[in-house]
């Protein structure tokens, strides 16, 4: 399924990514940034500049947070905002300051550590149009640069910028506030008491000594949560969105009552038949007219009653109730959305998720959110692994996967712990590679040889990553492989070989590391020359030698050496005595069916093909070893399937048309014939586009060829002749 994009997301992220060569330019030998004279953008695309901003300094690791950026929006004249969520402390008083003079409407902070008063102060430039403030976590704005609290009344101190404003600066049209997670000595009800008109309050974690000032609004707040604070019956009866949940369950003080709840029967709107309080398990909640819109019962027992009377509910009851929790408290309770989040994994993992689109973006949602947050990471990446599962592969769009590769990367860059890399590198796995990850390559190849370079790394994690290192380069063109060997691919998987060895341990990931060199020297010199640098030839004699009874061990060094013979200029230094003894050894072996005697017989052929002039040692004699070719290549069937895979003939047919090593011409002929025999449909027309029925003609115009291999080079064009007369054959 592929669900694109939109234009506006694709063009807000790529303007970001390249202000200068868009809307911007750089003025001033300190390159500062500058909006351009001709640019004038309304609000929509303003605040999604700065939104999608935050988000991609927050999430993306390629990208670099701009100086200077918030000043690009300094004058309403020719950019507007009017909608802001701002973040941690990527956020400080000059970026408030810089935007003072737009008429924002929202302004969300959440923990922005750095703001300090003099940002607090910055806020009274938008007391005339603000109707929503959020300034949960930001505790530091309330406080002198000497750590002491801010006091009610403080005369304006011009020189430190130390005042209260939402006592003193008249925020009129004030609405909707968040001051969760304020500190205890500072005064409550002195900041609330002039903002007359609130409808929405948000006291989380807020120490509350005398809360009956909170009725002074009881007749307008629609919604007041009250989160991890002790409640009293006093405070209740002024609540319309009522949430009782806590964080720890057996703390909770909180009696429901008759009395408590009677205040809620003139307060709602709305109605829903399934949702009729008459109905309630709850008992005190039958006097209700209408529903609750919202009702938390997170982490208590009252959201396992049949009939609760309220349209979205949080609880552990069922998958609906649990993702409520989780979109509910993702932004500020964290510690919740963690246990929601872990209650969805076993969902997933036990049961069927049925909610699967909504479950993924909400995990991806809060990953994103709490890149730093380690529970959060364990548990979202562990139910990511479930929720990307073949179970559930059809109902998720090329956008959505690639959001979840996008914070597995986040995860497995800003966390070494065992856990989440594991779960990072499992989730990985439910992924066509490399299709699916190729837009993200240069990243997730770095994240891998990263997590392999302690050599004692976690066993079941290296494990992984060696399998997603071996398909990340299998099946890529050069250009990819030669950008991963610069990175240290090849000189990581030696070392981990050289680990095995030494801990004479022939597992996975050893043959996954040999496999791994295969497929990233295939028609790439660079990275085969790598291999002989860093003393490639030396592991794999000592391999060979340490187990020599490991068929797929032998067959992935022998494929990897075969990569390395078809490079000219390194076949000299495979031209030694004890490596042409090895290989002529190699010759009669069984393992793996033909693979290691054919691989064998590949390397031996490419260097016979430099001619008898190249052979300067004594032992072994170059007649001897070539009989010794023509004796394994008699003894293959023609007809044995292959673990092999050929992207091109290339390699293979530069030794048809020569005479100075006709066994060389007949390997390479041989392993034509069996190719295109038993996989016609795949290697007739590869062999016919690179043009090799041509040089099979060369072969049997060349009086050096020998008979056994001009019948066997007709037979290929025979195929090939056949396979182009009925294309369609599905014999085989």
């Amino acid at each position: 399924m592929y669900d694109p994009d939109s234009l506006m997301s694709l063009c807000t992220v790529f303007c970001l990514k390249n202000l200068r060569r868009t809307m911007c330019y750089s003025e001033g030998e300190q390159n500062r940034l500058q909006l351009r004279p001709d640019v004038f953008l309304p609000g929509e695309i303003c605040d999604r500049l700065v939104n999608v901003y935050m988000d991609l300094v927050h999430t993306d690791s390629d990208f670099e947070p701009q100086d200077g950026f918030f000043q690009l929006f300094s004058d309403p004249r020719s950019t507007r905002l009017t909608r802001l969520q701002l973040r941690e402390d990527l956020v400080r008083d000059r970026d408030l300051e810089a935007i003072g003079k737009q008429d924002l409407m929202e302004l969300h902070l959440t923990y922005c550590s750095r703001l300090t008063a003099r940002g607090l102060r910055t806020l009274c430039s938008f007391r005339h149009s603000l109707l929503l403030l959020s300034l949960f976590g930001c505790s530091s704005v309330f406080f002198r640069k000497s750590g002491a609290p801010l006091a009610a009344g403080e005369d304006e101190d011009e020189e430190d910028l130390e005042e209260q404003v939402l006592v003193k600066s008249g925020f009129n049209r004030l609405r909707l506030l968040n001051l969760g997670g304020l500190p205890a000595e500072l005064d409550v009800e002195t900041l609330l008491r002039p903002l007359p008109a609130l409808t929405s309050l948000d006291l989380s974690s807020v120490h509350l000594p005398r809360p009956a000032f909170l009725t002074q609004w009881s007749e307008r707040l629609a919604s007041l949560v009250l989160y991890n604070v002790e409640l009293t019956e006093e405070l209740i009866h002024t609540l319309l969105h009522l949430d009782i949940s806590r964080e720890n369950q057996r703390t909770s003080k909180f009696k429901m009552t008759r009395k408590t709840l009677s205040r809620h029967t003139h307060t709602h709107t709305h109605t829903h038949p399934s949702h009729a309080p008459c109905k309630s398990s709850i008992y005190p909640f039958q006097e209700l007219k209408r529903p609750l819109q919202f009702l938390g019962l997170y982490n208590t027992m009252l959201c396992n009653v049949t009939h609760i009377p309220a349209y979205k509910i949080t609880g552990s009851k069922n998958e609906d109730q649990i993702l409520n929790a989780i979109e509910a408290y993702t932004e500020q309770r964290p510690e919740l959305a963690h246990r929601a989040i872990n209650q969805l994994f076993d969902i997933a993992r036990i049961q069927h998720c049925s909610q699967l689109l909504r479950a993924l973006q909400l995990v991806i949602t809060a990953l994103k959110t709490h890149k730093y947050d380690k529970s959060i990471q364990v548990t979202g990446s562990a139910a990511l692994f479930y929720l990307t599962n073949t179970e559930y592969r059809s109902d998720q769009s090329v956008r959505l996967r690639r959001q979840v590769i996008q914070v597995v990367l986040n995860g497995m860059e800003h966390y070494q712990e065992v856990t989440v890399q594991r779960n990072c590198c499992l989730t990985l796995c439910n992924f066509s590679i490399p299709e699916e990850l190729e837009f993200q390559y240069h990243r997730v190849n770095l994240l891998l040889l990263k997590i392999l370079e302690p050599v004692r790394q976690d066993e079941s994690i290296q494990r992984i990553a060696v399998h997603l290192c071996n398909a990340l380069v299998c099946q890529v063109d050069n250009d990819h492989k030669e950008a991963v060997g610069k990175m240290g691919f090849v000189k990581t998987m030696l070392n981990l070989i050289q680990k095995k060895l030494q801990d004479r341990m022939c597992d996975q990931v050893m043959e996954f590391s040999w496999s791994a060199l295969w497929n990233i020297t295939d028609e790439t010199p660079d990275n085969c020359q790598m291999f002989l640098e860093c003393n490639g030839m030396n592991l794999f004699l000592d391999c060979l030698k340490e187990f020599p009874d490991k068929q797929e061990l032998h067959r992935n060094m022998l494929g990897l050496l075969g990569n390395v013979a078809e490079v000219k200029a390194l076949r000299p230094q495979l031209l030694t005595k004890q490596f042409i003894t090895v290989f002529s050894e190699l010759l009669d072996s069984k393992a793996d069916g033909i693979e290691v005697s054919y691989n064998a017989c590949g390397v031996l052929s490419h260097i016979m093909f430099d001619g008898p002039e190249v052979w300067t040692m004594e032992e072994p004699k170059r007649t001897h070893v070539m009989d010794k070719m023509w004796a394994a290549i008699q003894s293959w069937d023609v007809s044995s399937r292959r673990n092999i895979n050929y992207r091109s003939f290339e390699p293979i047919l530069r030794l048809l048309p020569q005479s100075s090593a006709p066994v060389s011409q007949h390997w390479a002929t041989w392993a034509l014939y069996n190719l295109v025999s038993v996989y016609s449909s795949k290697y007739c027309p590869l062999l016919i586009k690179e043009g090799g029925v041509i040089l099979l003609q060369k072969v049997l115009e060349l009086e050096s060829s020998h008979q056994e291999t001009k019948d066997m080079a007709r037979k290929v064009m025979e195929q090939c002749e056949n396979f182009k007369e009925d294309p369609m054959d599905t014999s085989r």
